[in-house]
C-alpha cells in the first residue's frame, strides 16, 4: 500500500521540561516586542503575570474562564484592538489558548471570525504568539486548530489553518501540579482520545503513528497517578509529553466520531470538552472494533493489554483496560447522573453526525440511528 501525501507544520521554537517557564521569559524578552498582551483565566493570571515581569508595557486579559463563546471572543478581540499589542502570549487551558491564536490571527486582519471557520479560511497572522499550557489535554499550543461554542446555533465551530500554529510553545509540567483532580482527569482523557483517534482513523500515517502509539502509554501509566498524586512531577511530565503527542497529531490527521459526538454535551449541555470525551470514547470505540481490530489491538497493547490471542480479543480487553483507566480518575460516566435529558438523544445525534471534517476520518461509518445508540449506551454506564 503506497503512503499517501502529508503535510507536518510544526510549531517553530517547541521548548518542553519542567522549569521552561524560566526559558520562555528569556524568548520573550528576547522578540524584541515592545507592547505584549496575555490572554489568560483568572486561574493562571498569576504565572502570566511573571511571565510579563520586566516589560514596560504589557496588558493582561483574564477573562477567559471557561470554553470561549463567538461573543465572548469579539469583545476580547476588541479591547486587543485598543491596545495594539506586537506580541501575544496565551497561558492557560485549551480556552485561553485557541482565544490567543485567534486574536493574533485577527488582530491586524480585516476577516471576521464568521468568515474564519472551516478548514483553511483564515488567511494569515501578521502578529507573534508564544502559547504556554497550564493544562495537559488540548493540545491547542501545538495544532492548528482553535475551537468557540457559538450560542446562537448551540454548536462549536472549529477554525483550522497553518497561521494558527504558534511561533514558540513552551510546556512546563511544573505549571500542571497545582491543577484540580477532576481537570487533570479531562484534560488527560482529552490527550488520551487525540492519540486513539489518530491512531484509529481513515487518514492514520505510520509518521503519527509513533506518536499516538507512544502517547497512549504515556498517559495510560501515569494519568491516574497524576490526579491521585497531584505534586508528583514524574506522573505530570509523563502525561504532559503524552498530550503534546497527542496534540501533534491533530494536524496532519485529527480526531473522528468521539470529538464529533462530544459536541453537542458542550455546546448543549456545557459538559467540559474532555469530559465530554471521556464518557464516549468506550462506546465509540467499541463500535469501531468490529471495522478494525488490528488497530484497535495495537491501542489495546499500549494501554496495557497483554499480546495473546487474536486481534479481537485483544481489542476487547483494550476497551475494558480504557474504562477501568477512566473509572480510575474518578469522573462521572453516566449522562444522566449528568443531567443530560435522554429525550434529547436524537437532537444530540444528529448535531453530532452533522460535524463532517470529523466524522470522515472515522474507521466506521456512523448513522443517526447508530449514533443515537451510542448515546443511549451513555445513559446505562
Amino acid at each position: 500500500m503506497r503512503l499517501r501525501t502529508i503535510a507536518l507544520r510544526q510549531v517553530p521554537t517547541l521548548v518542553f521540561g519542567s522549569g521552561s517557564l524560566n526559558l520562555c521569559r528569556e524568548h520573550l524578552l528576547a522578540t524584541g516586542a515592545r507592547r505584549v498582551l496575555a490572554i489568560t483565566s483568572p486561574s493562571t493570571k498569576t504565572y502570566a503575570a511573571c511571565l510579563l515581569e520586566g516589560f514596560p508595557d504589557f496588558a493582561l486579559d483574564d477573562s477567559v474562564s471557561t470554553e470561549p463563546t463567538v461573543e465572548t471572543f469579539r469583545q476580547i478581540l476588541v479591547r486587543a484592538r485598543s491596545l495594539s499589542p506586537d506580541l501575544i502570549v496565551g497561558v492557560g487551558g485549551g480556552s485561553p489558548l485557541d482565544v490567543a491564536k485567534l486574536v493574533a490571527a485577527l488582530l491586524k486582519s480585516d476577516q471576521s471570525i464568521d468568515d474564519s471557520f472551516g478548514i483553511g479560511n483564515l488567511t494569515e497572522r501578521n502578529t507573534q504568539l508564544v502559547c504556554v499550557p497550564t493544562t495537559a489535554g488540548t493540545g491547542s499550543e501545538v495544532s492548528p486548530n482553535a475551537v468557540l461554542l457559538d450560542e446562537s446555533e448551540q454548536m462549536k465551530k472549529a477554525v483550522i489553518s497553518p497561521s494558527l500554529v504558534p511561533d514558540a510553545t513552551f510546556i512546563d509540567p511544573q505549571l500542571m501540579c497545582t491543577v484540580p483532580a477532576h481537570v487533570t482527569a479531562a484534560t488527560g482523557l482529552d490527550a488520551l482520545t487525540h492519540c486513539i483517534e489518530a491512531y484509529a482513523n481513515n487518514f492514520a500515517h505510520p509518521m503519527i503513528d509513533t506518536w499516538a502509539l507512544d502517547g497512549i502509554r504515556l498517559i495510560a501509566g501515569s494519568l491516574s497517578t497524576a490526579v491521585l498524586e497531584p505534586h508528583n512531577l514524574a506522573a505530570r511530565e509523563q502525561v504532559a509529553l503524552g498530550s503534546l503527542y497527542g496534540g501533534l497529531c491533530l494536524g496532519p490527521v485529527n480526531t473522528a466520531a468521539v470529538h464529533a459526538l462530544s459536541y453537542p454535551l458542550g455546546s448543549r449541555y456545557h459538559v467540559p470538552h474532555g469530559h465530554a470525551n471521556a464518557i464516549l470514547m468506550p462506546h465509540v470505540c467499541a463500535f469501531n472494533l468490529v471495522t478494525a481490530p488490528d488497530r484497535y489491538r495495537d491501542v489495546a497493547i499500549a494501554l496495557g493489554a497483554k499480546p495473546d490471542g487474536s486481534s479481537e480479543a485483544i481489542a476487547l480487553s483494550g476497551i475494558d483496560l480504557l474504562w477501568q483507566l477512566i473509572r480510575s480518575t474518578g469522573l462521572e460516566m453516566n449522562l444522566g447522573r449528568l443531567n443530560i435529558p435522554e429525550g434529547d438523544i436524537p437532537a444530540m445525534a444528529a448535531d453530532g453526525i452533522n460535524v463532517t471534517r470529523l466524522m470522515k476520518n472515522n474507521l466506521r461509518t456512523m448513522s443517526q440511528q447508530e449514533a443515537e445508540g451510542i448515546y443511549r449506551s451513555a445513559f446505562t454506564a
